[in-house]
């Protein structure tokens, strides 16, 4: 290798040795579309089954939950983190995701380390049901603190388009559907760090915030498949107060209940600790729901119970009114 180029900081026979750690882990998300191997200057994927597809793409990173990976040295969750936060996006539009693509950069590549969070990428895409057709480790001497990274995802998935869902078709008395989330999922973690740690790192709780966003596109596909689903919102930062009225037409309004669902312990330990308001709160986390579904009314139950046997914890948290906002709790005037 360019030992020169070792001298500056770069390892050519580290990535080399990432590569082949990281194979297995690749392999095992591969899809019958997908053409060629690991190592090429770009993955292939045949698009086979569809009619008249629409493809829908998605990029998204973890964010500063990165930290406590740093700081716990468990990086293979960050993986599946970054893989939710992509093609849960891509789902809520009918989007099966097809294949997922991620960016690794680091000051000193370290191949465990790599290979820790590219198993979590795998293990995400196993479960999303997309393939891992390629990638970029980036090793850039200087720009990182030692043992820290950044990692970013790019997913592209495909639905057919008459069934598009762009949540034209709601209307006034269609319910709304609560599918709950693992935690805090990968936002609100820069005011959930600043008000935990104050005081200095636990550690195992440090372990618990890694807990994994929920993947939630297996559920979502089939229920799509099986009942009317008009409308869908991957929770993520802005909550439920800003990301439900993206799936809205003009003239509508998302009227939810906050005592529908159980508001997991974590995020009341935050607001407690943290003196944070409930508006904070409810802009910055996704407070316990991870997805909401927009459903008709009388097929309401039988969403509710096939969520169910799909392994969702899911609850009825609202309805579809007409009127002037975006949003507003049950209860307040519209």
């Amino acid at each position: 290798m360019s030992e020169a180029y070792k001298q500056a900081g770069v390892d050519i026979d580290a990535g080399n040795e990432t590569v082949e750690r990281i194979r297995a882990h690749v392999k095992r998300t591969y899809r019958p579309e997908v053409l060629g191997d690991i190592g090429g200057f770009g993955g292939a994927f045949a698009l086979g089954k569809y009619e008249n597809p629409v493809l829908v793409s998605a990029t998204d990173g973890v964010g500063t939950k990165l930290k406590l990976a740093f700081v716990t040295d468990l990086h293979d969750s960050i993986g599946i983190d970054c893989v939710a936060m992509c093609v849960n996006d891509l789902v809520v539009q009918g989007a099966e995701p097809l294949f997922f693509l991620d960016y690794l950069a680091t000051g000193k590549l370290q191949p465990a380390q790599a290979e820790s969070v590219v198993k979590g990428i795998a293990d995400g895409c196993v479960d999303a049901g997309c393939a891992l057709i390629g990638g970029e480790t980036a090793e850039m001497p200087g720009m990182y603190a030692k043992g820290e990274y950044d990692i970013a995802g790019f997913c592209v998935g495909a639905v057919e388009r008459d069934r598009l869902i762009d949540g034209s078709t709601i209307e006034s008395g269609d319910v709304l559907i609560g599918l709950a989330s693992n935690g805090l999922h990968s936002n609100g973690f820069s005011l959930a760090r600043h008000v935990l740690f104050a005081n200095g790192m636990d550690l195992d709780l440090a372990k618990e915030l890694l807990t994994p966003t929920r993947i939630y596109v297996k559920t979502l596909l089939t229920l799509m498949k099986e009942f009317n689903v008009k409308g869908a919102a991957h929770i993520t930062g802005g909550g439920l107060i800003e990301n439900v009225p993206r799936m809205l037409p003009e003239g509508l309004t998302a009227e939810v209940d906050p005592a529908t669902w159980d508001v997991p312990e974590i995020f009341n330990r935050i607001q407690h600790v943290g003196d944070v308001s409930d508006e904070d709160m409810f802009r910055t986390f996704n407070m316990g729901i991870g997805m909401v579904l927009c459903v008709p009314k009388e097929q309401a139950v039988e969403v509710i119970a096939r969520a169910s046997e799909l392994g969702e914890k899911v609850e009825r948290i609202g309805e579809i009114v007409t009127g002037d906002k975006d949003f507003q709790w049950a209860g307040e005037n519209s």
